[in-house]
C-alpha cells in the first residue's frame, strides 16, 4: 500500500473531482471576453458583473458602451469607470482598461451566447401578456431557495432585445438554474429573445389585449407569444394556461415545433390543475393542486385569483426544471408583491393606516380586471381606485375602458380617481350609469395627470382601514403619487 502522503499527492493530481470545479470564480475576465467576442484586452481584468447604464454600474462590472440611434455609451466612460467599473467594451481606443471590438451592441450578443453555451444551468423563459415579471420571480425564488442560491435571472423588466441578452451576460458559469422574461409589443420580437436563450423550458402566463394596437387582435397576440416555443432546445417542455379561449392555437404551435406540452389552471383536462383555492387571512390563498403523479398544497401570499392560476405554471415549471415543490410552495408564501407590481403599504390616514397597493407600473385590460377583483376581496372600510389610462389599445381603447365601470361594480368600489385622456371613456360611462341609477356605480373624479390625482385624493381623505389600488400604464407617471404618499414608509 502506498504511503498516506502518496495516496494524498495522487490525488491532487487528480483535482478538480469535479468539472465544475473547473469553472472560472469570476463572472468573466479579459481572456474570456477576447474569445467570446473576438475583441482585443488592452489590461487584464476580472470582472464579477456586466452594465450598459452607467447609473447602474457597481464595482467590478464590465461597462458596454452599447450605441444606438439616440445615444452612445461611450460619452459616459468616464462616469462608469468613476462608479467603479474594471474595464469596458468599446469601439474604439479609451484610456482605461478595455476590450476593442468593431460593434458593441454584436459583442454583448455575442458575450450572452458565450455565457449560455458555457453554463450547464437550466434555462427557464417566462413571456405573457399579464404576470411576467411576478411569474418569472417567483420561480427565481423557488429554484434559488432549493439550490442553496445557485439560481439567476433578469433582474427588473429587463426583457427586450438588450435586456434578455444582457442578462445572458451576466450569466455565472456555475449557476444551477436560470430565469429569463421576454416581452414584445410588435410581431417577430420574440422569437430571436428565444433564440438569444434557447430555453429548456417555456411558459406562457395568459394572453390578453396589451399591445394590440401593434398586433391587431387576441388572436396575432397567442401567435407571437407562442415564438418563444421556437428557440427551444431538443426535448424542451412548453407550459400552456389551459383556460384560455387560446389554449389549442398555443399547444399547435408547441406540437409543430416537438416539444413537450404541459398545461396549467382550473380546466379539467389541465396538467397543473387547481382543485381547491381557500382565501387566508392575509389576503392570499391556500392552494390544492394536482400535478397527476402527486398532489400538493401551499399557500400564496400574493392576493386574487390572477395569482392562484400564476402559482400553478410556477409549480409546472419548477418540475420541469427538476426543483423542489416544497421549495416553491415556501417562496410563494413568503413573496411579497414587487415596486410597481403589488407592492403593499400602510399609508398614514385619518385615524390610522391605510392599504396602499402599487400596481402603477403596467395595465392592460385583463391585469385591471384581475387587481380591482383582488381589492373588492380585500377587506377594508372603503376600497378607492385611482386607475391611469391603458396603453397601446389603439382603436379599441375606448371600449376597454369604458369595460371597466363593469369589474368596478362588482368589486364595490366606493371612490375611483381616473387619470390620463384615454379614462374619459369611462369616466362617460360611469356618469351614464349613475345618472341611469343601473346598480351599485362608484364616485368619480377624472384628472389629467397625477399632481390632480394626488390633489384629489388628499381632498377625498383617506382615513384608518381604507384601501387604495393605483394601477396605470407606466407612461401615465403614477409611480410619482404612490412616492408621495409613501416617502415616509418603509
Amino acid at each position: 500500500m502506498k504511503p498516506l502522503h502518496a495516496q494524498s499527492h495522487a490525488l491532487l493530481h487528480k483535482w478538480p473531482l469535479d468539472p465544475r470545479d473547473a469553472l472560472p470564480m469570476s463572472l468573466w475576465d479579459a481572456a474570456s471576453v477576447e474569445a467570446a467576442t473576438g475583441g482585443r484586452a488592452s489590461h487584464a481584468f476580472q470582472a464579477s458583473g456586466v452594465e450598459m447604464d452607467s447609473r447602474d454600474v457597481r464595482p467590478g462590472d464590465i461597462f458596454i458602451a452599447l450605441k444606438g440611434e439616440a445615444m452612445d455609451g461611450h460619452k459616459f466612460i468616464d462616469a462608469a469607470f468613476a462608479k467603479g467599473a474594471v474595464a469596458a467594451i468599446t469601439d474604439r481606443a479609451v484610456n482605461y482598461p478595455h476590450v476593442l471590438v468593431k460593434d458593441t451592441n454584436a459583442a454583448l450578443h455575442a458575450l450572452a451566447h458565450a455565457a449560455r453555451d458555457r453554463s450547464d444551468a437550466t434555462r427557464i423563459a417566462v413571456t405573457g401578456s399579464v404576470g411576467k415579471t411576478g411569474v418569472k420571480e417567483a420561480i427565481f425564488a423557488s429554484l434559488n431557495r432549493a439550490s442553496r442560491g445557485a439560481a439567476h435571472r433578469s433582474v427588473r423588466s429587463y426583457n427586450n432585445h438588450v435586456g434578455v441578452p444582457l442578462s445572458l451576460a451576466r450569466l455565472p458559469a456555475r449557476a444551477d438554474f436560470s430565469v429569463f422574461e421576454m416581452g414584445m409589443n410588435h410581431t417577430g420580437e420574440i422569437a430571436p429573445l428565444a433564440d438569444h436563450v434557447r430555453p429548456h423550458i417555456a411558459l406562457i402566463t395568459t394572453i390578453a389585449p396589451a399591445h394590440i394596437e401593434n398586433l391587431g387582435s387576441l388572436e396575432a397576440i397567442a401567435d407571437e407569444k407562442s415564438q418563444i416555443f421556437t428557440g427551444m432546445v431538443k426535448g424542451g417542455t412548453a407550459i400552456i394556461p389551459a383556460d384560455s379561449e387560446y389554449t389549442e392555437r398555443m399547444v399547435n404551435h408547441a406540437r409543430k415545433l416537438g416539444v413537450k406540452v404541459v398545461t396549467f389552471g382550473r380546466s379539467a383536462d389541465a396538467d397543473v390543475r387547481l382543485l381547491d383555492a381557500i382565501p387566508e387571512g392575509h389576503g392570499g390563498s391556500l392552494v390544492t393542486a394536482d400535478l397527476g403523479s402527486q398532489r400538493v398544497c401551499y399557500s400564496v401570499a400574493e392576493p386574487g385569483d390572477h395569482w392562484i392560476s400564476n402559482s400553478l405554471g410556477v409549480m409546472a415549471a419548477v418540475r420541469a426544471a427538476g426543483g423542489d415543490l416544497a421549495s416553491a410552495g415556501l417562496a410563494l408564501a413568503e413573496m411579497g408583491g414587487l415596486k410597481g407590481r403589488g407592492a403593499r403599504f400602510d399609508i398614514t390616514a385619518v385615524g390610522g393606516k391605510a392599504l396602499l397597493v402599487d400596481e402603477s407600473y403596467n395595465a392592460n385590460p385583463a391585469s385591471m380586471r384581475a387587481t380591482l377583483r383582488a381589492l373588492g376581496q380585500t377587506p377594508a372600510h372603503r376600497r378607492v381606485a385611482v386607475l391611469g389610462s391603458m396603453k397601446e389599445l389603439g382603436d379599441f381603447a375606448p371600449r376597454f375602458h369604458a369595460q371597466l365601470a363593469e369589474p368596478l361594480a362588482d368589486a364595490q368600489i366606493d371612490h375611483v380617481i381616473l387619470v390620463g385622456d384615454e379614462m374619459r371613456h369611462l369616466a362617460v360611462e360611469l356618469g351614464r350609469r349613475s345618472a341611469a341609477s343601473l346598480g351599485f356605480t362608484p364616485s368619480f373624479a377624472h384628472c389629467e395627470g397625477p399632481a390632480q390625482a394626488m390633489a384629489e385624493l388628499d381632498m377625498f381623505g383617506l382615513t384608518n382601514g381604507d384601501a387604495v389600488l393605483v394601477k396605470g400604464s407606466n407612461s401615465v407617471g403614477l409611480g410619482s403619487l404612490v412616492s408621495h404618499f409613501t416617502r415616509d414608509q418603509k
